[in-house]
């Protein structure tokens, strides 16, 4: 089958369907390119979408990654990105080994059916000028023929005519023997050309058109192979990505697969686990007895009917309020809250008449005290280092105390193994360094062409410098890591420091004391025992902040009668003697002092006489 014999007749369409091949083709090359936009933007995408949800560096997002489900989400998103990249290869090897190709290919091929047609053209147009020729000698015979027969005939017509001259005759037979002869020039003309003709109408149908037409059909088949090619391609390389992109989702699975819901359990314990011991039992609170009730362990007084007395100084004992400044819950425990004692009418020589009288207070339960510490300001002077009770003012001032004592005993370790390990890798980082400054001297030394050996001992120094200055940290904070880890397994006497209890603990525990503390009928209970437990809470606080400073004396004063101090936070003075005044009168009539800086207490205001310091709060005397 070829074009050239079945096909003789049909150039114009053979024109028509070539060119709609090669649009086919371009039509196909448009496809892929779409396909290779299309994959790129999804490649996009998909990085979009992994590093849109890819932890923040320096963050707290960066600390959840250590779960093993937020690894397995990481690998996800990792695999996520490389399967992102397969679909960039994708669209790399369609443009380049099809999108390109064809749009070359297609360039060619548009120049070859040009110069197939365009040597058809001219072989139809040398065909069409043969036919003209030979048009034009047969017109031409024709025409020499029918004159040659005219002449024939006037010459018949004189010589019969016997009018005629001879001449005339003679002259009409010469002219028609010219127009024979010039009939049977034309014959001869016409039958060269005609045979001529004849001969390249048979070279344009039998060897000129099939050669054109078989290349014109090559180029065709080649066309339609290429197209079978580029789509073959076109899958190939799909297939060439799928293993990887396979590896890609093997990936995910084995990420999904490495989750171990135990071991992030165990993750959070090691990120919250404060290091304290649980709470003990309540103990039960009898108030069938109206004058001997017994105090749950919340409460700040014990029973002394025979109850377990609460001890806060052995191993096991609770601490209460652990965030609270000492000296300031101390106050507000220890602080009387029944209205002090009118001064004597005469105690001494010494006394005033008509001394003064005590003031009317209205009786204050004690969780109204404690409510109003909790919103009064703390006097805190500078930012030292506070333990424990005091972080949480030192974190509103936007300081964090170095050796992390305002964590709980588990999380301190944690981040003081972690400063230890990190300036660890920062000596070994310095001592490299050093390493390589001591070799380049030395190479300085054996040639000093290459440089000199003086201009390096300033930076040795200095590293050297930093190495000291880095040990001393890490020895201080090994110190303190040891000091942690050797307090650890004793952590009994931080039981019941949990943070999650110190609100309702502290709350509950001031309640139940405003509540022991008063009796049914509006008085105060004296038990000698309430003041033994509030002595042993001091001396419990005082183990907790050894490193606080007392309260700062304000002023003095001088006790204008005696005052036997017998109630709990009360102290007893002597007519005439000078003590200092760390508390000012607060409305309720009493005033706390101070002497020999160890024993403080309450003292009605109206038993001394106080001079404030003029630098803090003026000069004012009460009497």
């Amino acid at each position: 089958m070829s074009w050239g014999t079945e096909l003789w007749d049909q150039f114009d369409n053979l024109e028509k369907h070539t060119q709609w091949g090669i649009d086919i083709l371009e039509k196909y090359i448009k496809f892929v390119k779409e396909r290779t936009d299309i994959e790129l933007s999804y490649a996009k995408q998909l990085r979009n979408l992994s590093k849109k949800y890819q932890p923040k560096k320096n963050s707290k997002e960066e600390e959840e990654y250590k779960y093993t489900a937020c690894k397995a989400f990481l690998s996800t998103l990792n695999e996520m990105n490389d399967y992102a990249g397969q679909h960039e290869v994708i669209s790399e090897n369609m443009t380049s080994q099809i999108t390109v190709d064809l749009m070359r290919y297609v360039q060619e091929l548009k120049q070859e059916r040009k110069s197939n047609f365009h040597d058809g053209r001219k072989a139809q147009q040398h065909i069409e000028t043969c036919w003209k020729q030979l048009e034009s000698s047969k017109r031409r015979f024709e025409r020499d023929c029918k004159e040659a027969d005219r002449a024939q005939q006037y010459f018949e017509k004189m010589d019969a005519d016997i009018n005629v001259t001879k001449a005339d005759v003679e002259k009409a037979r010469q002219q028609a023997q010219l127009r024979h002869q010039m009939a049977e020039d034309s014959k001869a003309d016409y039958s060269s050309i005609l045979q001529r003709f004849n001969q390249e109408q048979w070279e344009y149908y039998h060897t000129h058109i099939p050669n054109i037409f078989q290349k014109i059909q090559e180029m065709e088949e080649r066309r339609i192979v290429r197209i079978g090619e580029s789509m073959k391609t076109y899958a190939e390389v799909d297939r060439q990505v799928i293993p990887i992109i396979g590896k890609c989702l093997d990936g995910i699975v084995k990420a999904a697969e490495s989750i171990d819901q135990k071991n992030d359990s165990q993750l959070v314990v090691e990120a919250y686990k404060s290091g304290f011991e649980p709470p003990g039992d309540i103990e039960f609170e009898d108030y069938t007895q109206p004058m001997k009730r017994t105090v749950s362990e919340n409460s700040l007084s014990s029973s002394k009917e025979g109850k377990p007395e609460l001890k806060f100084g052995g191993k096991s004992r609770g601490k209460l309020w652990p965030f609270i400044k000492k000296n300031k819950l101390v106050s507000l425990l220890t602080s009387p809250h029944q209205p002090p004692p009118p001064p004597p009418a005469s105690a001494s020589p010494s006394a005033v008449p008509n001394g003064p009288q005590s003031p009317k207070q209205q009786k204050e339960p004690l969780s109204h005290r404690f409510n109003e510490f909790m919103t009064s300001k703390p006097k805190i002077h500078c930012f030292r280092s506070l333990k424990r009770g005091v972080s949480s003012a030192l974190e509103s001032c936007g300081a964090t105390p170095e050796d992390f004592s305002n964590l709980p005993p588990e999380q301190r370790r944690k981040k003081l193994q972690q400063k230890v390990d990190d300036l660890n890798k920062e000596i070994q980082k310095e001592t490299d360094q050093r390493d390589a400054i001591t070799k380049m001297k030395d190479v300085y030394l054996k040639n000093p062409q290459m440089g000199d050996p003086a201009s390096l001992d300033h930076k040795l120094a200095e590293v050297t410098q930093n190495i000291e200055r880095l040990r001393l940290e890490t020895q201080k904070f090994e110190a303190w890591l040891a000091e942690v880890e050797g307090r650890l397994p004793a952590r009994s006497e931080q039981a019941r420091r949990q943070s999650g209890m110190y609100d309702g603990q502290t709350h509950q525990t001031v309640t139940n004391c405003a509540q022991d503390r008063e009796s049914p009928d509006g008085s105060y209970t004296e038990e000698q025992s309430q003041e033994s437990e509030l002595k042993v809470l001091a001396t419990d606080f005082d183990d907790e902040f050894d490193d606080e400073e007392p309260l700062p004396a304000i002023g003095t004063c001088k006790a204008l009668y005696t005052f036997e101090g017998q109630n709990e936070g009360t102290i007893s003075v002597v007519e005439g003697e000078m003590l200092s005044v760390i508390e000012e009168d607060k409305g309720d009539g009493w005033t706390r002092i101070r002497r020999n800086e160890d024993e403080e207490g309450y003292v009605p205001t109206s038993y001394v006489e106080v001079y404030l310091d003029k630098n803090a709060k003026g000069a004012k005397t009460y009497i």
